[in-house]
C-alpha cells in the first residue's frame, strides 16, 4: 500500500550485501553480514536468538557478551512472500520513518531479508493494547506516523483496493492436501461472494471521506514495543505490569517495528485494523474488540495528538470523535478481509507452523458477523 514514498535526503543509504541466508543453515550467512556490520565482533564469540512471535518472516538476533545490548536484529524473508510484500517500498518506508524517528535503523539488505536495530523493550500482549494508558501510547504513536507530510504537498492516494485485488488473483483454487482442500470449500466463502463484497467495500468505504495518510498497516500487539526509558531493559515485562496494572506514569514510551505493509492508506483502516487486533493472534477473541466507550477514548487521544502534530491545536470537539468512530468500525471490515485473503496464499507457500487457513476462515467469519452492525452506522447530523 505504497502509492509513492519519499525517502528524505537525509535519511542514511542503506547497503545491499550479496548474502544468501538458508532458513535451516542461517549461522554462515548471518556471520557474513555480522563480518560487515560489527567488523569488531569476533565470530566465535556471536550468539544468536530466534524470535518466534513472526508468521510472515524469520528473525534472529545477533549480539556478544551476556546482555542483549547492541543486537542486529536479521530477518529472512518468508517463502513467496515477494507475491504479496513490496521489498522495494518496504525499504523506503523503513528509511522514511526512521527519518522521522519514528523507526530503528535499517543497517542493510541482503538477497532474501534485511538487517536492522533492536529496540530496547518489550512486545505488546493483546490485555496491555486493551488498557487504558498504553492504549493512549498507541494512539499518539500512530497519530504521529499519519501526521508525516507527503513530499512537496504531494496529495497521496491509496492502493488497498488495487492491493486487495493482487491478493485476490493469488488465493489458492485447491490445495494438494485433501483435508486443507476440503476446509477450502466448505469454510471459505466462494470467489464469486469475496469478489462481490471486495466491489461492495470499494464502494461503500472509498466515500467516507477518511483521510489517505502514511499507515503501519499492520498494529498487531507483537509490532508495539513498550519502554520505560531506563529501566526497561533491565526488567523486562515487570515494567509493563506495572505500567499496564497500575498506571505507573514516567518517561515510557512506544514504538512500532515491521514496516512491510507500510504505506500510504485510509487513516480509518490503520485504526480499525489496530482495534481488530484487540483479539490476539495466537488464540484469538473478537469479544476483546474495543467497546465504543474505550473506541471514543482512544479516538479522542488520537485526534488531539493528530491535531498538534499537523499545527491545527489540539482542540478536539465530539462531532470529530464520532465521525472518526463511524469511519473506523467500517474500515474494521476491510481490516478482516484484507489479512483472510492474505492468510490464504500464506497457506499455500508458508513454511512457518501456524494454521492460515484456520485464519483465513475466523477473518472471513468476523467480516461476515460484523458487516451488518458497522454498515448500518451513519455519521452524527
Amino acid at each position: 500500500m505504497a502509492n509513492y514514498i519519499h525517502v528524505p535526503d537525509e535519511a542514511p543509504a542503506v547497503p545491499k550485501i550479496d548474502v544468501t541466508l538458508d532458513e535451516n543453515d542461517y549461522r554462515s550467512g548471518a556471520l557474513r553480514l555480522i563480518k560487515e556490520l560489527r567488523p569488531f565482533w569476533k565470530p566465535s564469540e556471536v550468539k544468536m536468538k530466534f524470535f518466534t512471535d513472526g508468521i510472515t518472516n524469520k528473525l534472529l538476533g545477533c549480539y556478544v557478551g551476556g546482555v542483549m545490548q547492541d543486537v542486529v536484529l536479521v530477518r529472512i524473508y518468508g517463502n513467496k512472500t515477494e507475491l504479496f510484500v513490496d521489498r522495494e517500498n518496504e525499504v523506503k518506508s523503513f528509511r522514511t520513518l526512521h527519518a522521522h524517528r519514528c523507526a530503528p535503523r535499517l543497517y542493510c539488505t541482503f538477497n532474501n531479508g534485511l538487517c536492522y536495530e533492536f529496540l530496547q523493550g518489550q512486545a505488546l500482549e493483546p490485555e496491555h493494547i486493551r488498557s487504558l494508558p498504553t492504549s493512549r501510547l498507541i494512539a499518539r504513536q500512530l497519530a504521529k506516523y499519519h501526521a508525516i507530510h507527503a513530499h512537496n504537498g504531494w496529495v497521496p492516494q491509496s492502493d488497498l483496493w488495487l492491493t486487495m485485488g493482487k491478493y485476490f488473483a493469488l488465493v489458492p483454487k485447491f490445495f494438494q492436501d485433501p483435508e486443507m482442500n476440503m476446509r477450502l470449500n466448505s469454510e471459505v466463502p466462494s470467489r464469486r461472494r469475496l469478489r462481490e463484497e471486495m466491489v461492495w467495500m470499494q464502494q461503500s468505504l472509498s466515500v467516507l471521506g477518511s483521510p489517505v495518510v502514511l499507515c503501519h498497516n499492520d498494529l498487531l500487539c507483537k509490532n508495539i514495543i513498550y519502554n520505560q526509558q531506563g529501566d526497561a531493559s533491565r526488567n523486562g515485562l515487570s515494567n509493563q505490569t506495572c505500567h499496564v496494572a497500575n498506571g505507573c506514569r514516567g518517561s515510557e514510551n512506544v514504538k512500532f517495528i515491521d514496516y512491510e505493509y507500510a504505506g500510504y492508506n485510509y487513516q480509518a483502516y490503520d485504526i480499525g485494523n489496530h482495534f481488530n487486533e484487540f483479539a490476539g493472534l495466537n488464540e484469538v477473541d473478537y469479544s476483546h474488540y474495543p467497546e465504543r466507550s474505550l473506541q471514543l477514548q482512544w479516538l479522542h487521544s488520537y485526534l488531539e495528538a493528530y491535531k498538534e502534530h499537523k499545527g491545527q491545536g489540539s482542540e478536539v470537539t465530539e462531532t470529530e470523535v464520532e465521525v472518526l468512530y463511524v469511519q473506523v468500525n467500517r474500515f474494521s471490515l476491510a481490516s478482516h478481509f484484507f489479512w483472510g485473503l492474505w492468510a490464504l496464499i500464506q497457506a499455500a507457500f508458508s513454511t512457518i507452523d501456524f494454521d492460515f487457513l484456520g485464519y483465513a476462515v475466523l477473518r472471513f467469519s468476523q467480516y461476515f458477523k460484523m458487516k451488518p452492525e458497522v454498515a448500518a452506522l451513519n455519521f452524527p447530523e
